[in-house]
């Protein structure tokens, strides 16, 4: 399955180490506005080699898009894009032509396919999200425009740096989001930033790696997105993170931690505040939805990444021949997490323009 969403759907193709990567991006409006500016910028967040704490592997990442906007405005027609690969080296994966490394596809791959290109990981490689960062930031300028949505990702910790003695698990404010952007890792806190980056460059300094949680808010969303039973927004968010390389868990709200409360401390307790219109809750411990479909209130959530796979450390692993050591060299990154936030951005956003778009006229902004 190469294809994501249901009114807006995403096609993306290629590998790692091909002479490509790119996308299609099918169900997009007509005549709307697109800044190809701030894609670029998106990608640029997400683009590798830029610091000891990503992989060294240094990509352009020049968006081209090839159909779907004609001056400046979406034609309602799918939008394809292509990124060039230009910085591959290829020749530093020979050994893995016979060999699978643990904590990778490899072994999954050939053992489902018979064949696989083994070059960075071909298709499994995290490359392929700079295809979701390009049709996530068109999505986001849309939601923006539309709603007034915005969308906020960062690191709720690294490794056992971040955890918070108090339990508050959304500790920040819209506004000091907003505000910190641009800051390193998107934290309003700079102390605790240098400590995460710290905590990768631990790991990096002994041939290993680190994982962490990510965070993701979404703002000025709209009530009565999602559907009953099937395709419950918390579902849908949950398959979009869950798809996205190295990620191993995704909670809504609360989470894991609703599972030792009490009914009367998770239940989010409400007022009218203008009869048949609207609803203030008291708390936000359900992340945003209620059966499936979303409240007005922010949405919340969090995805757990695991450490990255290839690590300078001797391992054991197989090959076509037996059992090995492998130690992996190469470019890689000590952590995803510095990179994947301009990712879980972009598939929170390609969710909740999709449920927009599906969601016939239920929908509705609260003012």
């Amino acid at each position: 399955m190469n294809t994501f969403g249901r009114q807006l759907r995403l096609s993306t193709w290629g590998e790692s180490h091909g002479e490509a990567i790119g996308g299609v991006l099918d169900g997009f409006p007509a005549g709307f506005a697109l800044d190809l500016e701030s894609v670029q910028e998106a990608l640029r967040r997400r683009a590798p080699g830029q610091g000891r704490h990503t992989t060294p592997r240094r990509e352009p990442d020049l968006v081209e898009v090839l159909s779907g906007i004609y001056e400046g405005r979406t034609t309602g027609t799918p939008i394809a894009f292509i990124i060039r690969n230009t910085n591959q080296k290829s020749r530093d994966y020979e050994e893995l032509r016979t060999s699978y490394r643990p904590g990778h596809a490899d072994i999954t791959y050939m053992q489902k396919y018979g064949h696989r290109d083994h070059r960075g990981g071909g298709r499994a490689s995290a490359r392929e999200t700079a295809i979701r960062v390009v049709a996530g930031a068109m999505a986001t300028q849309w939601l923006y425009a539309q709603h007034g949505t915005e969308i906020f990702a960062y690191p709720a910790s690294i490794g056992r740096v971040g955890s918070r003695a108090d339990g508050e698990l959304y500790p920040y404010s819209v506004e000091a989001l907003r505000e910190a952007r641009s800051a390193t890792l998107a934290l309003p806190d700079a102390e605790l930033a240098e400590a995460m980056l710290a905590e990768i460059e631990d790991a990096r300094s002994m041939g290993d790696s680190i994982g962490g949680v990510i965070t993701c808010i979404a703002t000025s969303v709209p009530v009565g997105l999602g559907e009953p039973i099937y395709d419950k927004m918390e579902a849908r968010l949950g398959s979009a993170m869950l798809s996205i390389n190295a990620s191993r868990a995704f909670e809504l709200g609360d989470g894991f931690a609703l599972a030792s409360m009490r009914g009367s401390e998770a239940n989010d307790a409400m007022r009218w505040a203008k009869l048949g219109e609207r609803v203030d809750y008291h708390s936000n411990h359900g992340g945003g939805t209620l059966g499936g479909i979303t409240t007005g209130q922010e949405l919340r959530m969090r995805i757990a990444f695991k450490p990255a796979p290839s690590i300078s450390q001797a391992q054991d692993a197989c090959s076509d021949t037996g059992d090995i050591r492998l130690c992996i060299e190469g470019r890689h990154d000590p952590s995803v997490v510095p990179r994947a936030l301009p990712v879980v951005e972009a598939m929170c956003a390609l969710v909740l323009m999709d449920m927009c778009l599906l969601s016939g006229g239920y929908a509705r902004a609260l003012r």
